[in-house]
């Protein structure tokens, strides 16, 4: 079973980037997440991460139909 809340490093991890670039995403509020026990360490809720990824899917996919591969891009 997979665990409910995940690390910044894990986040990371599992989207390729850095925990660094994790980190602003969740300080931004781009992506939701909670700071949890006496230190307020951050954590991530697995369905919160899924949810960011299909939003950037469809995102991605707005920006593809807006932006058309023109003759020269294709080279």
């Amino acid at each position: 079973m997979e665990p409910r809340f995940l690390l910044l490093s894990d986040v990371a991890a599992e989207l390729n980037v850095s925990d660094s670039q994790v980190y602003h995403m969740v300080r931004s509020g781009e992506l939701p997440a909670i700071k949890i026990g006496g230190r307020g360490q951050w954590r991530v809720e697995r369905t919160r991460l899924e949810e960011y990824i299909q939003r950037k899917y469809e995102e991605t996919a707005d920006w593809v139909r807006s932006n058309p591969l023109t003759e020269r891009d294709a080279e």
